[in-house]
């Protein structure tokens, strides 16, 4: 089930091949998200996909980033962050490259492929780079104070043999979300188990059947996430404790019929397979929606080129569980990573540099907050939560949430898998016998 790059990289050219002759907007969209599914929507500022790696000038050892845009912001801190550190280093010549979520992946790629590999790579996902032998170990390229700051439930989601291969960059984290005065006016509490919930629906499309009750995203876009909210509240998961497969467990079954019949009863929003969790952040925002699971983003979110009396009265929770079992919320992140390119001694030194320099604790946490992220590390969370009071509550989730398996190599397919599996359901189909088919192909 192991893809080779080689594979991969010659789609990529026949894909590229094809766009020749196209009519210029036939640019890949991202397909491979684990990291994406939970930030500020992101812009789609064109790419510099024709710049080459940065080339050796003069004496400088020459570092060459290239680094996902988050927003609108991205490009102008980068821009700084690489003056202010070349004129702090004046051994080192550091060139960053931002790229738009959408071409990030075919820019690394194709960049692989004639031998021009960034240094460093600021994008979510690793493990086809890591089973292809490109990487280098992340305690490699980092030194150990910088490495300390970590949370350790970050790093464990990069590790691969034992080993930690990609250091975390951003994060962030779910929660429930819901309109506190829907709520009120409804009569109803916010709900924390499965039964309350479904009641809570209920009591809400009563009071007004024009508000949607509850939000659904199973969409290609973040339908793994929804995937995800439902087993791990559940007891399930998309692995055992030895890191087997278990996407059919009788917990993830139960789970996934769950949401598929909050969905049949009329109780969501009303194509969960077509509307994502930016369609359903508007719904929220305008107060058409009465509860979502969402990320620590929505709060700017729902309140861009709002009057403050226009802004929504809401409030937060932990999701909802089956019984008595711990909430679980359900966290994201994006990496670093370094790859092999034959650095000198000299090279591995300045890289270290750079991180050390990149999560200086001000400076991180500036980066975190700017980006309206959650930090990575333990030192920019105390930072972060002195800084901003509503972050603080998140910083607290985030040190503690559950990841995607996204270290284990067929987690592109079994993201994909289980999406298709939440569509096939909505259509009718059984649950069971779909996840079954799943478990089949991806583990034998």
């Amino acid at each position: 089930m192991k893809k080779t790059l080689a594979l991969l990289l010659a789609l990529i050219m026949v894909l590229a091949l094809a766009a020749c002759g196209g009519n210029g907007n036939d640019t890949p969209a991202k397909t491979d998200e684990p990291a994406k599914t939970d930030e500020p929507a992101k812009t789609d500022e064109p790419a510099k996909t024709d710049e080459p790696a940065a080339q050796p000038s003069g004496d400088k050892i020459d570092i060459s980033v290239i680094a996902a845009q988050y927003g609108q912001k991205t490009t102008q801190w980068w821009a700084d962050f690489q003056n202010e550190f070349n004129a702090t280093y004046d051994n080192i010549n550091l060139n960053v490259e931002v790229v738009s979520w959408n071409d990030i992946y075919t820019v690394v790629n194709t960049r692989i492929s004639g031998n021009q590999a960034p240094d460093i790579l600021n994008i979510d996902v690793f493990a086809d780079y890591q089973a292809d032998d490109l990487l280098l170990p992340a305690q490699d390229y980092v030194s150990a104070e910088t490495y300390a700051k970590f949370y350790p439930a970050f790093l464990d989601q990069s590790v691969v043999d034992g080993t930690v291969w990609a250091v975390p960059d951003l994060a962030s984290a779910r929660a429930l979300y819901y309109n506190a005065d829907i709520l009120e006016a409804a009569g109803v509490e916010v709900p924390t188990t499965w039964d309350e919930l479904k009641t809570a629906c209920e009591k809400l499309k009563a009071y007004d059947s024009s508000i949607y009750p509850w939000g659904i995203d199973m969409t290609t876009d973040e339908g793994q996430a929804a995937f995800a909210y439902y087993i791990w509240n559940n007891g399930g998961d998309f692995t055992d404790a030895d890191g087997n497969w278990t996407l059919n467990s009788a917990e993830n079954v139960e789970a996934i019929e769950y949401a598929i019949g909050l969905v049949n009863d009329g109780l969501t929003n009303s194509d969960p397979a077509n509307e994502t969790r930016y369609t359903l952040q508007d719904l929220f925002g305008a107060g058409q929606l009465a509860m979502m699971i969402g990320p620590n983003s929505i709060p700017t979110y729902i309140a861009v080129d709002k009057n403050p009396e226009d802004v929504i009265n809401y409030g937060t929770a932990p999701i909802p569980t089956n019984g008595g079992k711990a909430s679980v919320s359900a966290g994201v992140m994006d990496r670093f990573m370094c790859f092999d390119n034959g650095h000198s001694p000299e090279k591995i030194e300045a890289i270290k540099t750079f991180f050390d320099f990149f999560y200086e604790d001000q400076r991180y946490s500036d980066w975190v907050l700017m980006e309206d992220f959650l930090p990575a590390t333990s030192t920019g969370g105390t930072i972060v939560a002195a800084a901003d009071e509503r972050m603080a509550a998140w910083v607290d989730i985030v040190g503690s949430c559950k990841f995607y398996p996204t270290a284990k190599a067929e987690w592109a397919d079994v993201k994909q898998g289980v999406i298709n599996v939440e569509q096939q359901a909505l259509l009718g189909g059984n649950v069971q016998e779909l996840l079954d088919n799943l478990q089949a192909e991806i583990a034998g």
